[in-house]
């Protein structure tokens, strides 16, 4: 009889409730994609170098174009060149990224500190190299650090913190004031980061995105790990990075050549073609923050309470002042009667949490957006 390593872990609930949307025929607002089709300008050079041949295993660590010119874009919006021979690595996701590098670092016993709402995969990462993940609430209503809180959970078991700016699922962006904390919390400590930015290009309202990258204490602790997919809306293709310095890419690259070894090539070809624009990167927060704005202008005219997302493509927003229904049942009552799909974020919780909030997805067609909104208008119908 086999005995799971992950025996509390099942189907994620973004599966879940994409293949309940698909079944029921709703509008889905739940799992994290783009409703839309990237630019055709990099559909096209993918297809030519694909036509062209590039078609065999690339180096393990990317090619040397797409590394280049990934660190002249970290220079350009973050201020530090990393050397993209010893400290850029190109991987197959974010996912498999995170991975690698709490694979790098964790052993048996040693722990890793989790600020949730927390992305899901992060602790089957920790679990799975034997970590121990210690998890830290952070605020409740704009989801900022609690930075005693943090403190206070340090340990000498602790190995490593995980962070994530622009946050999923709540959308609230790290500051400079939030960058230094850390960097203060650990500067004596043999702790290192583990920082999830793959909404660096998604920020609202002229917030700045701070790479922990771009600190010169924390960049020597750090692993950064970032997705193409997410900024080109290609989450299909599967493709992101990580930027760590080289004694940490070491090892970072150890792991990684035995997960996927490396990452389709001919689309690497087109990434790095793609990149010789910067526009292209630099346009992505006015895109985003009209689709954000639409979707938020519609919300208020519900029943649901919330506060504008700061960044990636998700808003929550609240419903407790209406039902104390749970978010879960909530969710798929949507789905069922209302068409429309969202993520409860109670499985964001290692304690299921439920603070009677949900979260939508505007990265769609606004008028995917606008009949969602018309729907969601409907909610006090169904409570």
């Amino acid at each position: 009889m086999l005995s799971s390593k992950l025996p509390h872990i099942g189907t994620t609930i973004f599966t879940v409730m994409s293949r309940m949307a698909t079944e029921e025929g709703a509008i889905n607002l739940s799992q994290g994609f783009p409703g839309f089709g990237a630019d055709p300008v990099l559909l096209e050079m993918a297809s030519k170098y694909i036509k062209e041949g590039y078609n065999q295993y690339p180096p393990m660590a990317g090619i040397v174009g797409l590394r280049q010119k990934l660190a002249e874009k970290t220079q350009l919006t973050q201020g530090y060149f990393p050397d993209y021979e010893t400290e850029v690595t190109i991987v197959s996701g974010a996912t498999e990224a995170i991975y690698a590098a709490v694979s790098a670092v964790i052993r048996l016993g040693d722990e890793v500190i989790v600020l949730e709402p927390a992305y899901d995969s992060y602790e089957p990462a920790i679990t799975l190299n034997g970590g121990v993940p210690i998890y830290v609430a952070l605020n409740s209503g704009d989801f900022s650090v609690d930075w005693e809180k943090v403190k206070a959970a340090i340990t000498l078991k602790t190995r490593m913190i995980m962070v994530n700016s622009p946050h999923n699922p709540s959308g609230y962006v790290w500051s400079k004031d939030d960058v230094d904390r850390l960097a203060e919390l650990i500067r004596d400590r043999d702790i290192f980061v583990v920082s999830d930015e793959v909404y660096e290009h998604i920020t609202f309202d002229g917030k700045k995105h701070h790479s922990i990258g771009a600190h010169s204490e924390l960049r020597e602790k750090t692993f950064v790990c970032g997705s193409f997919g997410k900024t080109f809306h290609v989450t299909g293709w599967k493709i992101g990075y990580c930027l760590a310095p080289p004694n940490l890419t070491l090892e970072f690259r150890k792991i990684h050549q035995y997960l996927t070894f490396t990452t389709v090539t001919p689309i690497q070809y087109a990434l790095a073609e793609y990149l010789e624009v910067p526009e292209r990167y630099l346009s992505i927060p006015n895109f985003y923050q009209k689709k954000r704005d639409l979707f938020a202008k519609g919300l208020a005219e519900t029943a649901l309470k919330f506060i504008p997302s700061n960044g990636s493509f998700f808003q929550l927003a609240s419903y407790g002042h209406l039902s104390q229904i749970g978010d879960r049942e909530l969710a798929e009552r949507m789905t069922r009667k209302l068409k429309v799909a969202c993520i409860p974020i109670s499985v964001f919780y290692s304690d299921r949490r439920d603070d009677k909030i949900i979260r939508f997805c505007f990265a769609k067609n606004d008028s995917e957006l606008l009949e969602g909104l018309e729907r969601i208008k409907k909610l006090s119908e169904i409570l």
